[in-house]
């Protein structure tokens, strides 16, 4: 597994348990894979009425089999100071972040310079953009897990846990990143349009047509594109990059190489599929079972069996087929 399919395998961890509140199956589920680990954080099993911000980000690297160098804790405080321990703290408020890094907050933050207050809540980064990142939180408003938008150097940041997940991969005997393989795969899935770009140019530059092109992009006018525009060279990427805006799913480059790599056959298809059906995010599937019981229902999937057969042979395909059938129901 590479650096950025192991920080993925994170994201979509704590990602599948967003809607839990507390007692739902789903609450339950993290706190049972936080209290049976072992050594067990001072000792203490996490109860179902606890605050529990701090106990879903360890169940999220638990669960993706990277506690040793994470570590894992109950407390938000307290697991700043085993991140110090570890050597995995930034303390910088205008540190941008990663997906798989956790983000600590201190509500008492008044804005001015570096916070370094004593932290209160805790999540998982789950999404990073352009000034800003997303972070998936258990334990929010109501007791429940859900998401929360936050802009680089913004107001309540104390600080972060950066665990080194390219030295992790490698010592799980992967590869420190996806680099070479995303960018062959990546490369060839979308151009951005510049000064003097028509779009017969950009077809023979890739080796197809200006009418296929235009049928992918859902272009009426062949003639009128606009520099900035992004042209999607395949039907898998333009679904991939619908999904990602939807927010169905998280990392558009992940997929786009994993479609390309052939790796899991159909998965390109998969996803064409349920970007045709798919108009907006939906409350993912406990189980990918459920997920692709939904998928047939919705018509995306007619060979079941296949895919129950082989969402284990790809990280993280066992969560999009829950993301999908969430979001077909």
């Amino acid at each position: 597994m590479t650096e950025n399919e192991l920080r993925q395998k994170v994201v979509d961890t704590i990602n599948a348990w967003i809607g839990a509140t507390k007692g739902t199956a789903k609450h339950l589920d993290i706190l049972e894979i936080y209290n049976n680990h072992k050594p067990l954080a001072r000792g203490y099993k996490v109860q179902v009425n606890d605050a529990y911000c701090a106990t879903t980000v360890s169940a999220a690297y638990i669960r993706a089999g990277i506690a040793e160098y994470t570590g894992t804790e109950c407390g938000v405080e307290k697991y700043t100071l085993v991140a110090k321990k570890l050597g995995i703290w930034v303390e910088n408020d205008a540190h941008t972040p990663k997906i798989g890094d956790a983000c600590v907050y201190d509500w008492d933050d008044n804005g001015v310079g570096d916070c370094t207050g004593a932290g209160d809540h805790i999540g998982i980064v789950s999404k990073v953009s352009a000034g800003s990142f997303v972070v998936t939180e258990g334990n929010m408003t109501g007791g429940k897990v859900g998401t929360r938008t936050m802009a680089i150097n913004g107001r309540y940041i104390r600080g972060f846990i950066c665990p080194d997940f390219a030295a992790i991969a490698k010592k799980l005997g992967g590869t420190t990143s996806s680099t070479t393989t995303a960018s062959s795969a990546v490369q060839g899935t979308a151009h951005t349009v510049v000064a003097g770009d028509t779009l017969g140019k950009i077809a023979a530059k890739y080796g197809t047509t200006a009418d296929a092109l235009a049928a992918i992009n859902g272009i009426q006018n062949k003639n009128l594109i606009r520099v900035g525009q992004v042209i999607y060279l395949t039907e898998a990427a333009a679904a991939v990059a619908k999904l990602a805006r939807l927010g169905v799913i998280n990392s558009p480059d992940y997929w786009n190489t994993a479609a390309a790599s052939g790796k899991v056959k159909y998965l390109d298809r998969l996803l064409i599929q349920a970007a045709e059906k798919i108009n907006k995010a939906g409350t993912r599937t406990a189980t990918p079972e459920e997920g692709v019981a939904a998928l047939v229902a919705a018509g995306v999937v007619n060979t079941p069996d296949y895919w129950l057969a082989n969402y284990r042979t790809l990280p993280s395909l066992d969560a999009l087929l829950c993301a999908l059938g969430g979001a077909v129901k």
